[in-house]
């Protein structure tokens, strides 16, 4: 066993005496070393719960014959940190968090591992360390949050967000929006429709990374709680038969987490994920991929922020197991999962529990909500490296769009401009220097989309930014351009009243100015010079990669 290094030989008794001090006993320093992951932390509602989904992991460990010994990593909430400087910080978190893993992992020689994340950055950055250390490796994922309940429909975060626009816009009284705010997040778990959060636990499912059914069973479920500690027990089969994290995240697997992710209309964010995710394990994962898998991908489950569903329903409709149902003969079946067994033997034992529901929270492929997937990478004159959209969540008025650019360079002076009124009908908002090494950090740009939604301009503004949308945002919002503004990618070039071209199906995103004029500004533009930091964003400004390379460092 690798856990041998630090507790086997007589030059191993202080080793052995320092594990004694904690009360491990001679019995259990014989036994397989188990690493827990966890995030717990009382930040982030998608964690407050977490110590008990380890004490079932752990559980499962002994159960099987193994010593499970429990460590932290950070953690951040975008919900809370949205909207102002503490964005910067959630991205950068997600290298952070994989390198912790790694130092703790490595330093104490853990035979295996079970991860227990739950929200945005924070599963990537647990991926990331899984496969970097290729070790019998587990994910639990904490969990979705039930929807909050108010004037007769189901609300989510999002319901909040887009409330302050529909406050602004007349349409509701403080009174109703202050219900929202104490409404809408009853309790623990990542926010209630298919963000980010719970957009990369169904993809950490679909990876094979996590037992099926544990993406969609919710953070109050006792549900939740077995499927730990079956995965406390699973993790010392996957070291018995050597079976490591590399051998499951194989090209074929993260094929499939595309096309899941695509299938239920995921995050964009999981462009940036998913390629960072495949660096570590040495695949090449191309911005180009989720273009490619989307063409050939139905959308047949419309979920929260671009349908009316709750990730509550998907489970009541079977979960990510009953969506791979429907899709099957797309997915690469060969591909092994943490059951020890491959897909297609996976999908054998699938039962749909209520099948009238399913029917129409997942659909069948011949009466898709979208014949395409959720993702369309756009090129163009003003993203040459390309650009995300989540096109099923954009009204069909808006899937081909030509307007006058509203230039602003940062989130504040946008977010601003809407709050009085200055965009109107038509107009392409253009939110600038807020990519990776721009920002520093790539911000989320959801108070801007939100305010949109709400005051009712999302079937006729366009939002284009070189930073990057929460899993809640809907509407024409396109993220990621490459090369970002701060890199003098054409972002930088534009001037208010550019007119520029947005064509969805045809996947072009375009500013139509002429080349000459561009070289002209190109010769005035100035690269910023933003103040110096004594931080970790400069370091990561000057390490971190364009968004179309997933912004990995």
């Amino acid at each position: 066993m690798r856990s041998d290094a630090v507790k086997r030989g007589l030059e191993r008794a202080p080793h052995r005496s320092l594990l004694k001090a904690m009360g491990i006993t001679d019995e259990e320093i014989d036994r397989p070393f188990v690493g827990v992951v966890n995030s717990w932390n009382e930040l982030i509602p998608g964690h407050v719960h977490l110590d008990k989904v380890a004490e079932a992991v752990k559980a499962g460990v002994r159960l099987a014959g193994g010593v499970p010994f429990e460590f932290s990593t950070i953690g951040i909430c975008d919900g809370i940190a949205m909207g102002h400087e503490g964005m910067r910080y959630s991205l950068p978190s997600r290298e952070v968090i994989a390198a912790s893993i790694e130092l703790v992992a490595q330093a104490y020689r853990f035979d295996a591992l079970v991860f227990i994340p739950t929200c945005d950055k924070i599963v990537p950055g647990h991926l990331m360390a899984a496969a970097r250390l290729n070790l019998p490796s587990i994910v639990v994922t904490g969990g979705a949050m039930c929807p909050g309940f108010v004037d007769d429909r189901k609300v989510d975060l999002i319901s909040v967000f887009e409330a302050i626009g529909e406050y602004k816009a007349g349409r509701i009284s403080e009174e109703q929006l202050r219900e929202l705010e104490n409404l809408a997040c009853p309790g623990p778990g990542s926010c209630a429709g298919m963000f980010t959060a719970n957009t990369m636990a169904c993809v950490t499912e679909a990876l094979g990374l996590s037992l099926p059914g544990c993406a969609t069973a919710h953070a109050v479920d006792a549900k939740k709680l077995r499927i730990a500690k079956r995965s406390g027990m699973k993790v010392l089969e996957l070291l018995e038969r050597n079976i490591t994290a590399r051998e499951i995240m194989t090209e074929k697997a993260f094929e499939n987490a595309i096309r899941i992710d695509l299938a239920i209309g995921g995050s964009t964010n999981t462009a940036l994920h998913l390629p960072a995710i495949a660096r570590e394990a040495g695949i090449e994962l191309p911005l180009e991929a989720f273009d490619r898998i989307s063409r050939e991908t139905p959308h047949i489950a419309s979920l929260r922020p671009g349908g009316e569903h709750f990730l509550l329903d998907l489970e009541q409709a079977g979960g990510i197991p009953a969506v791979m149902l429907k899709i099957k003969h797309l997915l690469n079946l060969d591909a092994l999962t943490v059951t020890g067994s491959t897909l297609e033997e996976n999908l054998k034992h699938v039962r749909i529990a209520n099948p009238k529901k399913n029917r129409e929270v997942i659909r069948d492929p011949s009466r898709a909500y979208h014949t395409e997937g959720g993702i369309a990478v756009l090129k163009g004159s003003l993203a040459p490296r390309g650009s995300v959209v989540k096109q099923t969540a954009v009204s069909e008025k808006m899937l081909r769009h030509r307007g006058p650019a509203r230039v602003f360079n940062g989130e504040e002076a946008a977010v601003e401009a809407i709050l009085n009124d200055e965009i109107k009908p038509g107009d392409v908002i253009v939110i600038r220097y807020e990519g990776p090494k721009g920002g520093p950090g790539m911000r989320e740009m959801l108070a801007a989309t939100s305010l949109i939604a709400g005051m009712g301009l999302s079937d006729s503004v366009a939002l284009i930014t070189d930073g990057r949308f929460s899993g809640g945002t809907r509407g024409p919002c396109i993220g990621h351009v490459s090369p970002e503004a701060y890199e003098g990618g054409p972002i930088a070039l534009v001037e208010d009243g550019d007119m520029v071209e947005i064509d969805i199906p045809a996947r072009k995103l375009n500013l139509l100015v002429g080349q000459e004029e561009l070289e002209e500004r190109r010769k005035r533009w100035q690269p910023p010079q933003p103040e110096p930091r004594r931080s970790y964003l400069e370091s990561y400004r000057r390490a971190v990669s364009s968004a179309d390379l997933g912004a990995v460092l």
